[in-house]
């Protein structure tokens, strides 16, 4: 089997560290291997990525560990081609276990051209998938927290929920903020009630006669305050 490309670069990454093994096919058809090990800090890529450009690397490959992955992707974009692959599709032989021979390994795979890159979008792309999965991930925050509320809620027999479709809402928020602090009537904390709500100011008042104690109170305060 033929070497596709001259030189290129096989990276084990982790958290702290990064294996490379920059592998070099020469004019008289025998391969030469250099070995360094890099930090992950910002100043230590840019010192693997001056380190790529100087040795000749037109192609670096790595496993798609965690998100270990992404800063270094994002500084080697652009400078020279690199490979994001799949664990499972480069499991290395038995008894290579170490940083360097997995490295060692990546950059044979990669100079065979036998290794299949992951897709990874462009850079706005990445940005807006972000974006997205924060957002779904407040959203289910959101939600859990408002279903602990409830909870607790029932727990001292307010059905504040089964009045006010949106407890975490403007009025919902200042009627929990009025059980807390423990000063207002049923009544008086009805009418904390804005604009279509106040038209169930009745049910409302129902609905806030409860037996809020001490315990309580301390469990809406965490659900509610938290930072």
């Amino acid at each position: 089997m033929e070497a596709i490309y001259r030189c290129v670069c096989g990276m084990d990454v982790h958290s702290k560290s990064v294996a490379c093994c920059v592998r070099r096919l020469l004019d008289s058809g025998e391969f030469t291997e250099e070995l360094k090990t890099f930090g992950t800090m910002t100043r230590d890529l840019l010192e693997l990525l001056d380190w790529l450009k100087a040795a000749g690397v037109t192609h670096a490959a790595m496993e798609s560990t965690g998100v270990y992955w992404k800063p270094i992707y994002n500084i080697l974009e652009g400078h020279l081609t690199v490979l994001l692959v799949n664990a499972r599709d480069v499991k290395n032989v038995p008894g290579r276990k170490t940083d360097v021979k997995d490295s060692q390994w990546l950059a044979q795979l990669q100079q065979y051209g036998l290794l299949k890159a992951s897709f990874i979008p462009e850079r706005p792309q990445r940005e807006f998938r972000d974006l997205t999965r924060h957002r779904a991930k407040l959203v289910d925050q959101r939600t859990a927290v408002a279903n602990r509320i409830h909870k607790t809620l029932e727990d001292a027999n307010i059905k504040l929920g089964l009045v006010a479709s949106d407890i975490l809402g403007v009025s919902g928020r200042e009627m929990l903020r009025a059980l807390i602090a423990g000063e207002q009537t049923p009544q008086q904390m009805a009418n904390l009630a804005r604009r279509r709500l106040r038209s169930k100011i009745p049910e409302l008042e129902m609905a806030l006669e409860g037996c809020v104690n001490e315990h309580h109170r301390f469990m809406l305060t965490e659900l509610l305050f938290r930072k």
